[in-house]
């Protein structure tokens, strides 16, 4: 895209197209006859231009009056997880490629030396430390020539469209995610005119990037860099009253429930937070016992999810989340036995249940089967009751329980009670 809008926009009448695949490149053939049929000349070598001998065989061969450092691979991934090889894989298209590319042509009249980089060396961006770092690099270098007199141009890129460049792999749920973080990806056609913007201007470093504004201001303290652009009075209060509130409500959710009501409760939690991050439209398909990587997860989406639950129940939680729990089942007892309030005591718990039991009655159709079952056994309850109040009154006035009970409820089955009902409360 950047070659043909070189050509047509800018009147570019000769080009050396670089890549490590050189000739042996999918569809380069097509792109030389269009090229060719707009005016230009495009010369194709294969070349990695991580080898410094290489860069400057290539430069030595070519005459060169602009370059244009579109490179970059991806190895996402949180900071734990990098290794020294997934390090180099990620930084040498940036920093290696980029540096040879300024050793080489130092000393030639340039009229452009033009780098792409991205706003996750900018604004930082969750999973890829490892891209950011090199893209910072990018930055850093436009600087550094023109502190030298040179020309440099580094444009911070944000997320383009699926169709385009290192997100064509993006998944719908993915672009989902990006519009969520308030940077909607760019369409060719705005990327191709935010290029030519930034070359225009005497900056260094551009930052050509959609800003969703409203999206921004509605995940509450802005990032630092953007808080000239997000200037909503009090914003912090705000955004740290509405996380409370939500945590508090959730928390008021789990009070008086037992362990296995209380687990069920973060689970839909867990995956109404899961679905939202992975763009599906209900909770059904996901298995609280299938891993979230077999879900769909990467690291970018396991940030993401993180976030959530954090903001959900006002627990500060790792970046590692997914990877110390890795099921849905593993995080809701993780989650669960962090928030759940302690179990409320004595008489209190009592009445709880008894409340939520009155409740669960309304909506019920209720058959002459079910009301006779429900009525025994809440008589069993009763009789139970009772039967703790007269011990305790019996103790309470001889210091022992009575020698005269009969019948010992605690030790006796549902079925024997259900007996002494039917023969003496004529339920029969």
């Amino acid at each position: 895209m950047v070659a043909r809008h070189l050509v047509v926009e800018h009147g570019v009448r000769s080009l050396l197209l670089v890549s490590r695949s050189g000739p042996a490149a999918e569809g380069v053939d097509e792109l030389v006859a269009e090229l060719r049929q707009s005016g230009a000349e495009a010369t194709v070598e294969a070349c990695d231009v991580t080898d410094g001998a290489a860069v400057s065989d290539l430069v030595s061969r070519h005459p060169v009056s602009g370059v244009v450092h579109t490179a970059g691979v991806l190895d996402d991934g949180v900071v734990e997880s990098l290794s020294a090889e997934r390090l180099s894989a990620v930084l040498r298209p940036k920093v290696d490629a980029a540096w040879h590319l300024h050793e080489a042509t130092r000393g030639l009249e340039l009229d452009a030396f033009v780098v792409f980089s991205s706003v996750a060396g900018t604004f930082g961006s969750a999973g890829q430390a490892n891209y950011a770092a090199g893209n910072a690099f990018l930055d850093g270098l436009a600087h550094h020539r023109r502190a030298q007199g040179l020309p440099g141009t580094s444009l911070a890129w944000g997320p383009w469209s699926q169709d385009s460049g290192m997100t064509g792999s993006l998944t719908d749920a993915d672009v989902q995610r990006m519009a969520r973080s308030g940077m909607p990806p760019l369409s060719a056609e705005e990327g191709l005119a935010l290029f030519d913007a930034a070359l225009a201007t005497a900056e260094p470093v551009s930052v050509p990037v959609r800003l969703d504004l409203a999206a921004l201001r509605q995940q509450g303290e802005p990032q630092p860099l953007l808080r000239g652009l997000i200037r909503t009075p009090g914003r912090r209060t705000a955004a740290t009253t509405t996380n409370g509130d939500i945590a508090a409500a959730f928390a008021q959710r789990l009070t008086g429930l037992s362990t296995a009501a209380g687990r069920e409760v973060v689970l839909d939690a867990v995956r109404g937070q899961v679905a939202a991050v992975l763009g599906h439209t209900g909770t059904t398909e996901i298995d609280q016992d299938r891993a979230f990587l077999d879900l769909g997860f990467d690291s970018l989406t396991a940030v993401e999810l993180r976030n959530r639950l954090s903001a959900h129940t006002g627990i500060r939680l790792p970046a590692t989340l997914l990877f110390d729990y890795p099921t849905p089942a593993e995080l809701v007892d993780h989650l669960h036995a962090r928030i759940a309030p302690e179990p409320t005591p004595g008489a209190e718990a009592l009445l709880g249940e008894l409340e939520k039991l009155e409740k669960s009655f309304g909506g019920l159709d209720i058959t002459e089967e079910i009301h006779e079952q429900v009525a025994g056994r809440l008589e069993v309850l009763r009789a139970k009751w009772n039967t703790l109040r007269d011990t305790a009154a019996a103790a309470g006035r001889d210091g022992s329980a009575s020698d005269d009970e009969e019948f010992d409820f605690e030790s006796a089955s549902d079925d024997e009670v259900f007996d002494l009902l039917d023969n003496e409360l004529g339920l029969s």
